[in-house]
């Protein structure tokens, strides 16, 4: 009887593998447990442009441009609340933005932050992608942004290679652990390839890295990409212009190259990392990967899941009461990190 048992359960396992799980229609209420600030944000609709499929470089571009000028009217304002100043510059051929505060404590006087901006390899070029940066810089970090190229006119490997073009730049003036690297969504998966890329070439590797929301798994493949289908408000879904992003920057090459998708390097020697991301966040299956890998590799690490944050949702209203704590707990993590 127990050798049948065991027969009937291995059969009912290897059955349910090969099985979908079709989950009923049912309400999703907001949650109560987050800022009201956020609860807002979470009963807004979804974004409406989450389902376009531009047919043609031209209307890429076209998109492009329209977002960049919605993002680019609301810089000045969060500017001036910061209190930071902008300041163009090249880095071996790279544009970079330096974004300085009014004030650096003593203790980060020696040190800088590398960003990448988010924006699926394809948005947020220009000032347009200095949100982030904006963000940290305001709480007493000098942060040096990286204006990299992007689809359609420069797909892979153009971005992580203006990644690595910056970072020999920087290592060549500052120390290289007095040096953090961050980044949110695209700039998450980014931060993580900087470093695949800069073990592959013997470079210095980086103090601290923090990968906000990260995308390090470029295809779809990972349990939040389904469960959290229609359920992330920003994104909503990788079947719309997520996954066209994700076909254009790649260009036929294969998305399980860990420079497109980090989630598949190998983790060794990693600088210490903190990773954030919300439990309605698309990418929270990207983000709690790469921290098992982190962990299992030997690497210290810190993962802070968010109640009730779709993706991204702490760059997009950073008057969110959760906004400010990712960002401050960003802040602690480079000041404790660091060498000074």
């Amino acid at each position: 009887m127990a050798t049948v048992l065991v027969s009937v359960g291995a059969t009912a396992r290897a059955a349910a593998m090969d099985e979908t799980v079709v989950v009923p229609p049912r309400p999703l209420p907001v949650p109560k447990t987050v800022s009201p600030e956020l609860q807002r944000l979470i009963g807004s609709p979804m974004n409406p442009s989450w389902d376009q499929h531009p047919a043609s470089a031209e209307a890429w571009r076209a998109l492009v441009k329209t977002y960049a000028a919605d993002i680019e009217t609301v810089l000045p304002a969060l500017m001036a609340r910061e209190k930071v100043t902008i300041r163009a510059d090249r880095m071996n051929g790279v544009p970079v933005f330096w974004v300085e505060p009014e004030t650096v404590p003593s203790e980060n006087r020696g040190r800088i932050l590398l960003n990448f901006h988010g924006g699926a390899y394809v948005f947020a070029p220009g000032k347009a992608g200095l949100r982030d940066a904006i963000l940290l810089a305001g709480r007493g970090f000098r942060v040096l942004s990286v204006d990299y190229r992007m689809a359609p006119d420069a797909p892979y490997p153009a971005a992580i290679d203006d990644a690595e073009a910056v970072w020999k730049a920087v290592v060549a003036r500052y120390p290289a652990k007095r040096v953090g690297v961050f980044g949110s969504s695209t700039g998450g998966a980014m931060t993580l390839a900087l470093v695949v890329r800069a073990k592959a070439h013997h470079l210095p590797l980086p103090g601290a890295l923090w990968a906000g929301t990260p995308w390090a798994q470029l295809d779809k493949i990972g349990d939040s990409y389904f469960t959290n289908d229609h359920v992330d408000n920003a994104l909503v879904s990788y079947d719309g212009l997520l996954g066209a992003a994700a076909r254009l920057y790649a260009n036929g090459h294969d998305m399980a190259d860990p420079e497109l998708s980090p989630v598949n390097a190998d983790f060794a020697g990693f600088p210490p990392t903190l990773l954030t991301t919300g439990t309605r966040d698309l990418f929270l299956s990207n983000t709690i990967r790469v921290h098992r890998k982190l962990k299992q590799a030997g690497v210290v690490s810190d993962l802070n899941v968010y109640e009730g944050l779709s993706h991204g949702d702490f760059e997009r209203d950073p008057d969110l009461l959760e906004s400010r704590e990712v960002y401050g707990e960003a802040a602690a993590f480079f000041r404790q990190m660091l060498a000074r």
